[in-house]
């Protein structure tokens, strides 16, 4: 382990504590509950470790003592009204000690709402911090459980600034600013800071991202082959989103297996093979735990197909992203979702959804978003002989995201038009936060010489402050 650590960065070591302790902050300012879907995700974890099954029910019939957690918390009052705020006084605080203290404790909880079909991995990791504090109320388990995903939030940073410094090797005074600037992202922050498994896909992806850039710079060894394979398994554990990623993660593997044919021949069959293998091995497992149980197959990927068109099903991808094309039925009428669902999210919306940033703040930040993307663009443009001859590594990242994009469309469209954008939210692109870290070195590194550095100095700083005003904001609307 010692040995393993010394060959980290240092600067990945640090770019990993402040994202730790940037998620427990969140932790810490956002109340119990007021994240999406966690009272599900807890119920899920206490099933896991008070019974040793997996939950039987996506009903939200909760177990008495959350219930009863929820109820002395007003967590039903207080979601999406922002007018209303948490417990404030004394008073109301002893009367939640006194409710969680009365309620008798019962064994599991077989109905996890949303998080029933979701694979067992962060559950089962989740079950150690709340066995650990399974002698204190509900609230003390979930702040153990915040704490563990925290730790996800270090893992993330840390693979993201591997990434860029094995992706974009010659800008290392670069570097730094995409794994700072991932570790200072509110959103990775706020998922990291409660109780759902979206923090150990963020960090599952970006270890992929490493793993592959990795292999396609130093070429598809045995071992770069079983550390891509038993990554990927991971993130197929992790949560059902991953396989948006999976298209890209095989492509990416068949180039590499094709390229390293031509220096070792058949033995590149046989590394390919073994990634295979181990990253399907948890789908197979999950798949038939499915079928015995009567859940359908891939869960929610199973759920998003319809008897609808294809043609219809594009369409609306396309539209959740991008503006409609002539000649096709608008889906979102009067709706920019580029800006209006999109960036507007990514710059601020906490809670349950409800916490937006004032609208003066969206505006503003499109003035350092359009610079960044410009600078980002000239150095593309500077390196694009560079991008020709990586123009299959960049094709695997490419998939990946149109994989995850595509299947967030897909299971929003599940819903379409009762809810017109149900999935359209930020937080199901954190996996995809290697990409953009590359994208603020690029940017950076599009100033020029001269002015990168400053340019990079002030992209930090700008995530600095974007991640202290949203946990204000989140503070004046839960405290305030």
């Amino acid at each position: 382990m010692n040995a393993w650590l010394r060959r980290i960065p240092r600067m990945a070591l640090t770019c990993a504590a402040i994202a730790c302790l940037n998620a427990v902050s969140w932790s810490l300012v956002t109340p119990p509950f007021e994240v999406p879907d966690e009272q599900d995700h807890f119920a899920y974890v206490k099933q896991l470790a008070e019974t040793g099954r997996l939950p039987s029910s996506s009903a939200e019939e909760l177990s008495k003592e959350e219930s009863t957690a929820l109820n002395a918390l007003d967590a039903e009052t207080l979601r999406l009204r922002p007018q209303i705020h948490t417990l404030q006084t004394q008073g109301e605080q002893a009367a939640l000690e006194r409710a969680l203290a009365s309620d008798a404790h019962e064994s599991g909880s077989p109905d996890a709402g949303v998080a029933a079909s979701e694979p067992p991995l962060y559950y089962a990791l989740e079950a150690i911090p709340y066995s650990l504090a399974s002698s204190g109320s509900v609230l003390d388990r979930v702040f153990l459980m915040r704490l563990f995903s925290a730790l996800l939030a270090g893992f993330t940073a840390l693979f993201a600034y591997l990434f860029v410094r094995e992706a974009l090797p010659a800008a290392p005074w670069a570097w730094s600013v995409g794994g700072l600037s991932i570790a200072l992202a509110p959103l990775l922050a706020f998922m990291s800071g409660a109780v759902n498994p979206d923090a150990l896909l963020a960090a599952a992806s970006a270890a992929l991202f490493y793993c592959l850039a990795r292999a396609f710079r130093r070429g598809l060894s045995t071992r770069n082959a079983a550390a891509i394979g038993a990554v990927t398994a991971i993130g197929f554990a992790s949560k059902l989103n991953f396989i948006g990623l999976a298209p890209g993660v095989f492509l990416g593997l068949l180039i590499l297996s094709v390229r390293q044919a031509r220096a070792s021949g058949f033995a590149a069959c046989g590394r390919l093979a073994l990634a295979g293998a181990l990253a399907l091995s948890p789908v197979a497992l999950y798949a038939l735990f499915n079928v015995l149980s009567g859940h359908p197959v891939l869960g929610m990927v199973s759920q998003a197909s319809s008897a609808s068109s294809i043609l219809a099903k594009l369409n609306y991808v396309w539209q959740l992203y991008l503006p409609a094309l002539p000649g096709t039925a608008n889906d979102f009428p009067g709706v920019f979702t580029a800006r209006e669902i999109w960036f507007h999210q990514y710059v601020g919306l906490y809670g349950w959804l409800d916490t937006p940033l004032p609208d003066w703040v969206d505006n503003l930040a499109l003035v350092p978003a359009i610079l960044i993307a410009a600078l980002c663009a000239r150095s593309l443009y500077r390196s694009r002989a560079a991008l020709r001859r990586r123009a299959l590594e960049l094709a695997t990242y490419a998939t990946m995201a149109l994989g995850l994009m595509t299947l967030i469309g897909l299971a929003s469209y599940k819903r379409f038009p009762a809810a017109e954008a149900e999935f359209g939210q930020v937080r199901y692109l954190l996996p995809l936060l290697a990409l953009l870290g590359a994208a603020l070195v690029l940017a950076a590194r599009g100033a020029g010489r001269r002015w990168g550095p400053a340019v990079g100095a002030t992209i930090v700083v700008l995530f600095i402050a974007h991640d202290i005003f949203s946990q204000l904001q989140v503070i004046a609307r839960y405290y305030g």
